[in-house]
């Protein structure tokens, strides 16, 4: 129902999995470049480890292993039995193995050996055909002592050279506690790889919440960067609470017709979604039905209103025109369909060797997606990256994460390096899996991690804006009253004069902080891009790669 108030075409904060939302923070990258690492060992390692706090990501991670699994199967095909649920007996779990590799285990029900030896069996000759076999088990602290060790009995199948099985622990907190008792010490020490999944910061906890918003269709998000501040405090960085208090924070805005959400509708969310503390809870039991009944008095208010206005609020024919005219240089260009080739990192690493060492293609491409003369002169001048390309078009070049330019929303120029040799490419899209860049005239689909060996953060971009702007930004900056009106109804009051005081500088520090940037309050060349970017014209990232 609110989702026209905030125009967006989905929820952005649904605790339901779903791939396209994934936000892979630098530690979920970590952990799933260790546990990827774990499994390229293929034999030669013993048990990986990876825990985490309910609700930080384990099984999302899990999910996108399986997905980078079926990837490395070009090069070494894998099995991979999964146990989800390992309240189970010894034999129990055995069972479970065996039916997730498609073992026939009739007649053999029942008898660890039985079992054990058809594992085996089918280890040996998955084996001498090449294959990798991996156990994963989910939710793992709820394994039984005598489970445990049935699984670490299992790394004893192994021939001369190395282990037949690569087994992945993921679990709660209480698994480390579990390993670090005496009898399980034998299955400790054969852990080769370990890794705790903690919550997201404060930046990153910004970040996810963009990173969803904007996939779900939006383009500002609502929550102020007091608010932001908040969901991270209730929170403690945990994305599923992160999603429970954001959603029901989007629910009050709506309820009250408000489209920009502070603080204090933070605050209300979290008490009418969060378990109250054990403290004095007895006496104030009353409280939570109270709020979820006030909560929906509100929503049935805001609905009738909503409703009320709906008429009056529809856009005039030449305001959606002009939404239409604004579409996406890069979104039209989906429709053409063009080929997408999908690179692992030593895919990449050979198109970065064979790719033209200079880079005109690549300004040219960028120039042709802003609808700037893109002739050998515009190309010469774009490349050398002056503050001003034309009169009203100017130039960046910098450094910066890709989440970064996730948030700009605009193509921009990757400066990727492989050895000695290195090219230019165009970053067209980014998903929280992969980006689409386009290499030497060709579109290419490649991991984020796998991506990241090669793209250090350097980055050429362009971007529109007035013809009078000029470096630095002093009280006589002729492009003072257009910063004023981009940072106009949200840092600035809309009648606020244009001068760079006090005020003005408060704004601009709030800006930068809500957009990933220094928050020093200097107007530089970053700040006026970010600025730029709210702008609708010029082309925009794909936020899938469907």
């Amino acid at each position: 129902m609110y989702l026209e108030h905030y125009g967006l075409k989905e929820p952005p904060f649904s605790i339901t999995p779903d791939p396209r939302f994934v936000y892979l923070s630098e530690r979920h990258r970590d952990a799933l470049a260790h546990l990827l690492f774990g499994i390229g060992q293929g034999g030669g390692g013993g048990f990986v480890q990876l825990t985490g706090e309910v609700g930080t990501g384990k099984t999302t991670l899990s999910r996108l292993l399986l997905e980078q699994i079926s990837q490395l199967e070009t090069s070494v095909p894998t099995r991979v039995a999964l146990v989800l649920n390992p309240r189970l007996s010894p034999v129990e779990l055995l069972e479970t193995i065996c039916e997730e590799l498609h073992l026939p285990i009739e007649g053999r029900r029942g008898s660890v050996k039985a079992l054990t030896d058809g594992l085996n069996a089918y280890l040996l000759d998955a084996y001498a055909k090449g294959l990798r076999v991996v156990l994963i088990v989910d939710e793992a602290q709820n394994l039984s002592i005598e489970a445990l060790e049935q699984v670490r009995l299992l790394t004893n199948l192994e021939t001369d050279t190395q282990k037949l099985l690569q087994i992945i622990l993921l679990g709660q907190p209480e698994l480390r506690e579990m390993l670090a008792r005496p009898e399980l010490r034998q299955l400790a020490q054969r852990i080769t790889a370990r890794y705790h999944l903690t919550p997201l910061d404060a930046n990153e906890t910004a970040t996810y919440l963009r990173h969803r918003y904007r996939v779900a269709g939006g383009l500002h998000l609502p929550f102020d960067a007091a608010a932001i501040k908040r969901i991270h405090a209730h929170s403690g960085g945990v994305p599923r609470l992160i999603n429970v208090i954001a959603e029901r924070a989007l629910l009050g805005g709506y309820a009250h017709d408000d489209t920009r959400l502070d603080a204090r509708m933070v605050d209300r969310a979290a008490r009418e979604t969060l378990a109250p503390r054990k403290s004095g809870f007895a006496g104030r039991r009353w409280l939570l039905p109270a709020g979820v009944g006030a909560a929906a008095l509100l929503l049935i208010a805001g609905v009738y209103a909503w409703r009320a206005s709906e008429t009056a609020g529809k856009p005039l024919p030449e305001a959606a025109a002009a939404t239409a005219s604004a579409v996406p240089a890069i979104a039209k260009a989906k429709a053409n369909k063009p080929t997408i080739e999908s690179l692992d990192a030593d895919a990449l690493a050979a198109r970065i060797g064979n790719a033209a060492p200079a880079s005109p293609l690549a300004w040219k491409q960028l120039l042709e997606l802003w609808k700037l003369p893109s002739d050998d002169l515009s190309i010469g001048i774009a490349a050398s990256c002056p503050f001003a390309v034309s009169a009203e078009a100017y130039c960046l070049r910098t450094r910066g994460s890709l989440d970064r330019l996730v948030t700009q929303d605009r193509p921009v120029l990757l400066h990727l390096r492989n050895a000695a040799r290195d090219a230019w490419a165009v970053l067209l899209g980014a998903d929280a899996r992969r980006a689409r860049i386009m290499l030497d005239g060709r579109t290419l689909d490649i991991d984020r991690i796998a991506l990241s060996r090669y793209w250090n953060g350097e980055y050429a971009a362009l971007w529109r804006g007035p013809s009078n702007l000029a470096l630095p930004v002093t009280d006589s900056n002729p492009s003072l009253p257009w910063i004023r009106d981009h940072l106009a109804t949200r840092y600035l009051p809309v009648d606020a004069v244009a001068t760079l005081d006090a005020d003005m500088q408060s704004a601009v520090r709030r800006f930068q902080d809500d957009h990933g940037l220094a928050s020093d309050g200097v107007i530089g060349a970053e700040t006026l891009m970010a600025l730029a970017s709210g702008d609708n014209d010029g082309p925009r990232l794909l936020g899938s790669l469907e």
